[in-house]
Formats: structure tokens, C-alpha cells, sequence
């Protein structure tokens, strides 16, 4: 006859557990790969949910620093004992059975007092993403620092602005890059909201309808590092948007660095040449001895694609799915998220690289300004000034651009400033409009052009200034704010470990 102190016990509805080819599929061979992915939390969890259940004393307090002791042992050995072992319910309750098997059902038996593996899982599932999110947020803000550090360098450095890969306007790199480090902003800001899902702590849901016993949630949170424990018992173990809206964060930051890696990987050819890397940062070909292929953008691209992939296997998961705990929520649902997660971190580091090692071809830069006409609005806003519509203005400009190219001329900056004022003047009339037509040179140099440019966020220096001291003052607002997270979590990591010490557990 099965005894109360027998770990095999089981759950006294199941005869048996389940066959060997679904065991191998859901559990795996042995429990290994489950033990690194799930004990360190579990863990973590335990002695919070063990120094609450003591100080409520809803457990006895010996029987409580008996098991903290054990779980203080266990960890430190890496989880040996239960390595190379099969897994038949899961590995939350091998690692429940050894410690029953150590202490004996009446001490080991009790770790699961009010609360059950769903609101557990759901808590581990926290604290994971937890660690994720501060590492896909430490890398956006050293990526944006980046960002903010090299447009201040090559602010005056004049470049083609480009719409629809054409030459549109000047620009400068550094105005560029400043850009991109403005949609980073925004993307830290959204990974930043998404992380609030992780401030409140679903230990104590149970299975979703709560429990009876009279726990203490809000220590429980305090002690992992949560601001409070989740209000609703159900939303705490049928959902994980949280995890979701965290990749469709990253997901967007990830578009934003695979944008800036398209754009560097078009400059760096041949064709354009306004961006050049270091050997470092190149590789080459097994067959074309010529090649310096700038390879790490293409997997900048490829790893916003597979982010996008796991946010769309994420959510195609969840969907349909009755909302309480379901594996197809709980687990796989999440499944994909855990190495896009990582994978993005990654992707930033890449991004800091190549943007630090990207040289651009100052000569190369502002010849594209040039010889891409783009002074052309800013000679129509010459006009514009001087009394001629601006359709109108647009319209002989125009005509005059097509003539200059038409006659071989490359270089916009070189024409003869009176001669081409006279035949704006001659367009002008032909147009019916007589206003006397004043040209300067800065009006058809692209560096000139790109310094008055002080209006609408362009990149003249007072506008540039204004943007870049707005950015910096948010980089060090989410600065604070990421630091001040880690802050309380290192506090809460304190407080249990001092708590556990005084419960008698581990030293």
C-alpha cells in the first residue's frame, strides 16, 4: 500500500504516466535541458514562497529552513543529482521528488502550499523575461548612446539625404544618423511600457481561481523583486501578452537596425561609396579574391526577419485559445520568444559594431550632394522669397536642371552663378513672372544649403543641437529608469537571501 511519506504517491488520479514516444517528445530523453532553462528560477521562487509560507507560518518553521537548506545545496551543485534523469511529470515535480526523497513527504511535500505549477510557471516565466528585456534594453541604449556620440562627430560631414533611393535634399551623416538614433527613442520607450507587464507578480493565482490558504502575495512579490502581485487570478496564468508585447518591441526596434543596416550595406558598394569598414568587420569570398563582402548587416537583416517569424508563431499560438492555462499559451506560445529575445541582444551588438566602424568617405559624401542637384528646392525657396509662387518656382527650376544636365554640366556648384541667375530669370518671364531673379553661391552649395536648413528638425547646427540635446536628455531618462529596475532588483535579491538566513537556510 502507497504511504503519505511516498514520493510516488502521484497525483491519486493517474494510474500511470504517460507512453515512452510522447514522454520523449514533450519532456525530452533526460531533464537536462529543462533543469537549465527552469530550475535557477524555480529556485528563486521557492525560497520566497518558503520565507512567506514560514513568516505566515502556514508552514513549520524547522520544516522550512530544512528545505531552504536543501534547495541552497541543490543549486549550488549545478542540479547534479538530478542530471541524466528522466523526466516523466515535467521537471518541476523531479526536482519536488528529490527534495521529498531527501526530506521526507511532511517536509518536502509542502513546497507546493498554496500555489499550484501553473501561477509558478507563469512567476518563472516573469523572471526570465525579466533578465531579457534588461539585457534587449541595455543594448538599445548603448546602441542609441552610439548613435548620439557619432552624429555629434560627423554632423557637418554634408551627404545626399536620400528619398526613394534618389538624391532629395543635403543632409549630413551625422543628421542621419541622428535619425535613426530618434526611432531608437522611440523603440527604447516601447520596450520600456512593455516591461511594466513584468512589475506585478503572478505567484499566488494557483491555478487560476486563487486559493483558500491565507498567503501573503504582496511579500511573496517583494521578495522577487515585483512592485505587487497580479489582481485577477485568471489573467495571471491564461495570459502572456507580456511576453508578447515584449518581441513585438523588440520586433520594431529590430526593423529600425535592419533599416540602418540596408542603408550602410547600400552605401558601402561600389556604386555609391560613401561608407567604408575596416577588415574586422568584412569577409571575404571563397571564389572572388576581390570581395570585401560586409556580411554582419546581412545578419543585422536576417535577425529582424526571425524576429518577426517568432512574434507571428507567439501570437498565431494564443490565438483561439480559451482563456485559462493551455499549453498552447503557456508553452508554446512562448517557446519562440526565449531565443528571439536573445537573438535580439545580439542583433544590437552587431549594430554597435558596424556603427562604430563605419567610416564614411567625407569627399565621396558631399560629391553625391552635389553632383545630385540638391540644392534644387532650396534655389525654388530662393525664389519663393523673392515674390514667384513656389509651383511656379518648382516648375523653372526644374526646367532649368534638366538644361544644365542636358549641356554635361556635373556639378551644380561650379556653374557660373550670374549666367545661371539670367537664365532663371529668362524661365521666370517665360512663365509671366518678372521678379528679378539675386543668386548666391551658398545658394547652389550643398554645405551652405545643409547649414541654413534650421527649420523642421533639418540639419542646420541650432536645429541639430535642439534634437540631439532632446535625445540625450531621454537616453538619460532611460538610463534612470532601467537603472533604478535593476536597483530594486538587486535590493530584493538582498532582502530574501537576508530573509532565508534567518529562517536558517543556506549561509
Amino acid at each position: 500500500m502507497t504511504t503519505v511519506d511516498s514520493p510516488r504517491a502521484g497525483t491519486g488520479r493517474l494510474s500511470r504516466g504517460l507512453g515512452g514516444r510522447a514522454h520523449r517528445v514533450v519532456f525530452g530523453a533526460t531533464a537536462d535541458a529543462a533543469i537549465d532553462r527552469e530550475l535557477p528560477y524555480v529556485t528563486v521562487i521557492d525560497e520566497a514562497h518558503l520565507v512567506m509560507l514560514a513568516e505566515r507560518r502556514l508552514v513549520d518553521s524547522a520544516a522550512a529552513a530544512r528545505l531552504l537548506t536543501e534547495i541552497h545545496a541543490l543549486r549550488a551543485t549545478g542540479f547534479a543529482p538530478l542530471r541524466g534523469r528522466p523526466a516523466p511529470r515535467g521537471v518541476y515535480l523531479l526536482y519536488e521528488d528529490h527534495l521529498i526523497d531527501r526530506l521526507g513527504m511532511r517536509v518536502g511535500g509542502v513546497l507546493q502550499t498554496g500555489r499550484s505549477r501553473n501561477d509558478l510557471k507563469a512567476t518563472m516565466h516573469h523572471l526570465r523575461l525579466r533578465e531579457l528585456a534588461m539585457a534587449a534594453l541595455r543594448g538599445l541604449l548603448r546602441s542609441q548612446a552610439l548613435l548620439l556620440s557619432r552624429a555629434r562627430r560627423f554632423r557637418t560631414v554634408v551627404m545626399p539625404a536620400y528619398s526613394q533611393f534618389q538624391p532629395a535634399t543635403p543632409g549630413s551623416y551625422g543628421h542621419y544618423l541622428l535619425g535613426v538614433g530618434e526611432s531608437l527613442d522611440q523603440d527604447i520607450l516601447g520596450l520600456r511600457q512593455a516591461c511594466a507587464g513584468l512589475d506585478r507578480c503572478p505567484l499566488g493565482a494557483a491555478s487560476g481561481g486563487g486559493t483558500d490558504v491565507a498567503i501573503d502575495p504582496a511579500r511573496t512579490a517583494a521578495l522577487l523583486g515585483f512592485t505587487a502581485p497580479v489582481g485577477h487570478a485568471g489573467y495571471a496564468v491564461a495570459s502572456r501578452d507580456t511576453a508578447v508585447r515584449l518581441l513585438a518591441a523588440c520586433v520594431l526596434a529590430g526593423l529600425t537596425l535592419s533599416r540602418l543596416a540596408t542603408d550602410l550595406q547600400l552605401w558601402s558598394t561600389r556604386e555609391f561609396g560613401l561608407v567604408d569598414f575596416p577588415d574586422s568587420l568584412v569577409g571575404s569570398s571563397s571564389a572572388m579574391p576581390q570581395k570585401r563582402n560586409p556580411f554582419l548587416l546581412e545578419h543585422i537583416k536576417g535577425g529582424a526577419g526571425s524576429l518577426i517569424g517568432a512574434w507571428t508563431a507567439a501570437v498565431a499560438n494564443v490565438k483561439n485559445v480559451p482563456f485559462g492555462n493551455s499549453v498552447e499559451v503557456s508553452t508554446e506560445a512562448v517557446d519562440p520568444v526565449w531565443p528571439a529575445l536573445e537573438r535580439f541582444t545580439d542583433l544590437t551588438e552587431l549594430a554597435i559594431s558596424v556603427v562604430a566602424g563605419a567610416r564614411p568617405a567625407r569627399e565621396a559624401m558631399l560629391r553625391g550632394a552635389d553632383e545630385g542637384f540638391t540644392v534644387a528646392t532650396a534655389v525654388a525657396n530662393r525664389l519663393v522669397a523673392q515674390g514667384v509662387p513656389f509651383r511656379v518656382a518648382h516648375r523653372v527650376v526644374g526646367r532649368l536642371v534638366t538644361e544644365l544636365i542636358d549641356a554635361g554640366v556635373r556639378v551644380p556648384s561650379e556653374v557660373d552663378i550670374d549666367a545661371t541667375g539670367r537664365r532663371l530669370g529668362e524661365l521666370l518671364r517665360s512663365a509671366g513672372v518678372t521678379t528679378p531673379v539675386a543668386l548666391t553661391g551658398a545658394d547652389l552649395d550643398p554645405a551652405a544649403v545643409s547649414r541654413a536648413t534650421d527649420f523642421g528638425g533639418g540639419p542646420g547646427p541650432a536645429s541639430f543641437a535642439a534634437a540631439h540635446d532632446r535625445l540625450a536628455a531621454a537616453w538619460r531618462d532611460h538610463a534612470r529608469e532601467v537603472a533604478a529596475w535593476s536597483d530594486r532588483l538587486t535590493a530584493a535579491e538582498v532582502e530574501r537571501n537576508e530573509a532565508v538566513r534567518r529562517w536558517g537556510g543556506h549561509p
